[in-house]
C-alpha cells in the first residue's frame, strides 16, 4: 500500500513511524515540511499527494494538520495526535479517519481528538504512553489502522 506520511514540527523525514510501515512492506513517501510556515507544509504535502496517490495519508501532531488541511480525494486519514487545533483552518475529517492518541499526551490534549472524533464521527483509539506514539503498542495501532484492522 502507498502511504503519504506527514510528520510533526521539529521533526524529520525517516523517523521510526514511517520506517515501521515500511518495514512492513507499505510504500511510505515522506516529504520534508518546514516547521516555520504551515501554508508551505500543506503546499508540499499536497504536491506529494497529488504526485503520488496514496491510498492513505498518516499526519503525526503537527503533520495531522496539514493532513487536515490537503485534498485528499479518496484516501483514508489516520491521525496521530492531530495538532489541529493549532494549525490550519480545516476543523473536520472524513467519518473513515482514525485518529490515534495518548491519554497522557503532554503536547496535544486527548480532548482535542475526542472533540474532532466527536465532530465528525472518526473513530478514536487511546493508544500510548505520551504524544510520541513511538513504542511497540502504538506502532503496532498504527500500522492496522493503516491496514483497516482497527
Amino acid at each position: 500500500m502507498k502511504i503519504l506520511f506527514l510528520h510533526g514540527w521539529r521533526s524529520v523525514p525517516g523517523g521510526v513511524k514511517p520506517t515501521h510501515l515500511a518495514a512492513h512492506g507499505h510504500e511510505v513517501i515522506n516529504p520534508k515540511l518546514p516547521d516555520d510556515d504551515f501554508a508551505e507544509a500543506v503546499q508540499i504535502a499536497q504536491v506529494a499527494f497529488d504526485q503520488h496517490r496514496p491510498q492513505v495519508v498518516v499526519g503525526s501532531s503537527r503533520g495531522g494538520a496539514v493532513a487536515m488541511n490537503i485534498d485528499s480525494g479518496g484516501a483514508r486519514l489516520v491521525l496521530l495526535c492531530p495538532a489541529w487545533r493549532k494549525y490550519g483552518t480545516a476543523k473536520d475529517v472524513k467519518p473513515d479517519t482514525v485518529i490515534l492518541h495518548s491519554r497522557v499526551d503532554d503536547v496535544i490534549p486527548f480532548a482535542d481528538s475526542q472533540e474532532l472524533a466527536g465532530l465528525c464521527g472518526a473513530t478514536l483509539i487511546e493508544v500510548g504512553t505520551d504524544h510520541r506514539l513511538a513504542d511497540p503498542e502504538p506502532l503496532a495501532a498504527i500500522l492496522r489502522a493503516c491496514e483497516r484492522n482497527v
